[in-house]
């Protein structure tokens, strides 16, 4: 096994009675900061190891989404620092522009102003001052969770490090013509007054009308239907399949366009779906992204009809209403002139709204700036597809094609006044400057800038490499990009993982963001349900830590974490894992009290026990299983091996195989303390990484070392001892039947019973007295009578249990479990004979089938075997 390098002081064998993580967790947490374990040197000679944190927005407040996320980056980094990498686990916050502008314009308006009483320059302050104030609460609640994130290198995307890189990336793209300005349909928020990106936009099903309205008259009229037909006001053309044969009377004719004194084109469109509702449909091209395309395959005008408030403003009697009062006024006016050909209430259609505010969003054809994401997108499909990028599950890897490979133009642009200022000046003849953050911007009458900010994710798909420093080739970036993986969820594989990808190509001369995209799912109620404000089911996770301890919370999250899979979790789980916590605890204090150490070296083994071979090759199995499945980013089967081999191995079984030795003294003793002391000195190190709190109070109890946040990460030594796992596995499989067998008389654990053991001519005979303590057995006295007989594992236990059961009853209560065991055989041997069953039934059915029958031969040969051994009447 691995040298304790870190070993300073003899090891301290007392330890509190109970575990309290309350008491723990904080004052561990300050003593690795203030002792720079989680800060990381650009001139270390140390292989690097980075990942970044996804930037928390300012606003934010630890939810168990960040928990469990934090969770997986966190097991990961303090692996690496411990298998001796150099390692950055690069924190900071997102300025979050729109939702960091609602908080404060909320806060205004308690005062009675809105942020044009301040105007630009002041409201920017006043932000600010609430970021200095109130924002980054969450950097705290990392803390708590036990983050182990370089602290003195936290970023903010507003900060001028991370500004300067902005304005920088801006330039390059717009000289490249890769950034431009045109009038597009965007996701509009008529309350925010901005545009939104498709990531702010969240979809619910809605109650709403579908209407079927004629257009036109006679023989030249046809039918659309829609779900908003206010916007009948913008229509331009009304579209349908060039195939229709329905319709192709009517392509290239003007049709009366209802309520309104215009007439529109009918037009022949490949979008159009012939076999969806009538076949024809209403085109509005100011209001419509599909129709903005079908308008400018046709030269159609572009008629806007709602304001940025989303207020109808052109037709008088409907000028001035807001879009659902209008929505209304126009469905009665249309049906006064006989015009409603059909109409369904309610009906329930995906409608999009603003996920800050939860109005209802508005397509509108809007002057932004854009980012020509062709050459970009076509960059970061080639690096997963050339192998330099690994998407981890691969199967994710379809869905991140389907999103690059179809990738439209990105709005750039937002109508806010927090965030960065798009970096372009207009002239008082029409000209376009853009400037570079080393530029001087245009003075003079008549020259002003843009007054938009950029979308936030424009910056955050900077963080892998602005973080370090760029644009100026800094030691950091040398150092640690690109970033060794990136952990994120699959929700946002489009959004900003894809925007990291394409900046990063770009800025970094080719050179991807990261090698690996690790992506998790998301966490859900133990029920399997999403989490939500209006479901009643959104948990704190900082309340659990004040129950039951971070470590606790981490290692239900970690627990449940299969790659790109949802995570439920609830309540009794995180108990469970406090029990297990307070299970290392009370196991590690025994084993100190009971001469474990790591003093000196490990003995040969040949001085060694069955017991002791058996549990340090089962220990170098669990460090090769545990390394293999961090490799692969199985949380989940990492933390299961670790808790199966800590409580069953160590605790259930090697403790309790051991305490005749520890008891007896000696050599013996002497040499399962030190084996003991290895066994949970490379077990806590395998811990640490998922439960940091309480592994590293034990750990640094048992060996004196400084902190095991840098102790040496275990390696597989490569013992293995398959004779004395079968040794060990005979003696459980022993302790096992006597176990089930005591249960089955009724007779409490703690009940001794005088018994005989039988086990020349087996490797059992070793193990006799630790079997008897164990089980609670006795030696044999005088009288001994041997009411029943267990053959197990090649040995025997005849056990004398006169007085303690009732015989009469027992051999009821045997011959009624004996004939529905033959019962059951009976039913398995008659389905497994009939050929006609067999012919049909699957063969899963089969498997089962045969596997009934040889657990009923089991039990009948068991039964038959306690019926002999009872006396008789």
């Amino acid at each position: 096994m691995t040298e304790n390098t870190q070993q300073q002081t003899a090891p301290i064998t007392e330890l509190p009675t109970q575990y309290a993580p309350a008491e723990v967790e904080g004052p561990l947490y300050e003593r690795w900061v203030e002792r720079g374990y989680f800060e990381a040197d650009e001139k270390s000679e140390k292989p690097p190891y980075t990942i970044v944190i996804p930037p928390p927005n300012v606003t934010g407040s630890l939810h168990l989404g960040h928990a469990f996320e934090h969770t997986l980056i966190d097991a990961l980094t303090r692996r690496k620092r411990m298998q001796g990498y150099e390692t950055l686990w690069q924190p900071g916050m997102d300025h979050a522009g729109i939702a960091t502008q609602n908080v404060v314009e909320r806060e205004l308006a308690k005062e009675g102003k809105s942020r044009h009483d301040l105007g630009r320059e002041a409201f920017v302050e006043r932000v600010w001052q609430w970021k200095a104030e109130s924002g980054g609460q969450i950097s705290g609640q990392m803390k708590r969770l036990g983050d182990g994130v370089a602290w003195s290198r936290e970023r903010f995307t507003m900060d001028e490090g991370l500004s300067q890189a902005v304005q920088t990336i801006f330039k390059k793209l717009y000289d490249d013509e890769l950034i431009y300005r045109a009038e597009r349909i965007i996701n509009w928020c008529p309350r925010c007054l901005t545009a939104i990106s498709d990531i702010e936009v969240e979809y619910q099903d809605d109650d709403g009308e579908l209407v079927s309205i004629r257009y036109g008259e006679g023989d030249d009229s046809l039918v659309v239907a829609t779900t908003r037909a206010e916007t009948m006001l913008g229509d331009t053309a009304v579209a349908v399949h060039p195939d229709d044969e329905r319709y192709k009377h009517l392509v290239g004719k003007q049709i009366k366009l209802p309520l309104t004194d215009r007439t529109i084109p009918v037009v022949a469109d490949t979008h159009v779906d012939p076999e969806f509702g009538t076949g024809a449909v209403k085109v509005t091209p100011a209001h419509d992204p599909n129709d903005f395309e079908i308008g400018q395959r046709h030269n159609l005008p572009n008629l806007a009809v709602m304001d940025e408030r989303a207020v109808i403003t052109v037709h008088g009697p409907f000028q001035g209403l807001d879009r659902l009062e209008a929505r209304s006024a126009i469905v009665a006016a249309l049906r006064a002139e006989g015009r409603i050909v059909a109409e369904k209430r309610p009906y329930t259609h995906s409608v999009g709204h603003c996920s800050r505010c939860k109005t209802t969003i508005e397509p509108r054809l809007s002057l932004q700036w854009w980012v020509k994401v062709g050459p970009l997108a076509q960059a970061a499909g080639d690096a997963v597809r050339d192998g330099k990028v690994k998407i981890h599950p691969q199967e994710m890897e379809k869905r991140y094609f389907d999103w690059v490979d179809n990738l439209h133009d990105w709005c750039i642009s937002r109508q806010l006044w927090w965030g960065h200022r798009i970096p372009v000046w207009y002239g008082p003849n029409g000209e376009i400057v853009c400037v570079g953050p080393d530029e001087q911007p245009p003075t003079g009458e008549g020259w002003h800038q843009d007054t938009d900010v950029l979308d936030t994710w424009f910056s955050s798909g900077l963080w892998p490499f602005s973080t370090l420093g760029w644009p100026e080739r800094t030691e950091s970036l040398e150092k640690f990009y690109p970033n060794s993986v990136l952990v994120t969820g699959y929700d946002i594989l489009f959004f900003w993982v894809a925007r990291m990808m394409m900046f990063g190509l770009y800025a970094m001369d080719g050179t991807p963001p990261f090698h690996t995209i690790a992506l998790h799912g998301m966490v859900r109620d133990q029920n399997g349900k999403k989490m939500s404000k209006s479901f009643g089911n959104v948990v704190n996770p900082l309340d659990w830590m004040d129950t039951y301890g971070s470590d606790a919370v981490r290692f239900t999250l970690a627990r449940g974490a299969n790659p790109g899979v949802d995570v439920p979790i609830g309540e009794d789980w995180v108990q469970a894992s406090s029990k297990f916590a307070n299970k290392i605890w009370n196991a590690t204090r025994f084993a100190l009290m009971n001469g474990a150490t790591v003093e000196g070296p490990l003995p040969d083994a040949s001085e060694m026990s069955a017991t002791d071979r058996w549990i340090l090759s089962r220990l170098n199995k669990t460090v090769a299983e545990v390394d293999a499945f961090y490799e692969d980013y199985q949380f989940s089967k990492l933390s299961d091996a670790l808790y199966h081999f800590a409580w069953d191995e160590v605790f259930d079984w090697y403790v309790e195989l051991s305490k005749t030795t520890f008891f007896a003294g000696g050599e013996g003793a002497r040499v399962s303390g030190r084996v003991l002391g290895e066994v949970l000195d490379v077990m806590l190190r395998l811990l640490h990484p998922v439960v940091p709190f309480v592994t590293e109070t034990l750990w640094t109890t048992l060996t004196g070392g400084e902190s095991v946040v840098i102790a040496d990460w275990p390696k597989d030594s490569g013992f293995r001892d398959a004779a004395a796992e079968q040794e060990v596995a005979l003696v459980q499989r022993v302790i096992t039947e006597v176990r089930r067998f005591r249960k089955e008389q009724g007779l409490q654990d703690a009940q001794k019973v005088p018994a005989r053991l039988t086990l020349d001519g087996t490797s059992l005979a070793a193990h006799e007295a630790a079997i008897r303590q164990i089980l609670r057995l006795q030696p044999e006295g005088e009288g001994f009578s041997a009411t029943a007989s267990l053959p197990v594992a090649g040995a025997t236990v005849a056990l004398d249990l006169s007085g303690t059961i009732d015989v009469e009853a027992e051999r009821k209560r045997l011959t009624k479990d004996l004939a529905a065991a033959e019962k059951e055989k009976a039913q398995a041997n008659g389905k497994l004979g009939n050929e006609a069953f067999l012919a049909k039934a699957p063969d899963n059915v089969v498997d089962k089938i045969r596997t009934r029958l040889a657990k009923a031969d089991e039990d009948i040969a068991r039964i038959q075997a306690q019926l002999a051994t009872l006396p008789q009447a």
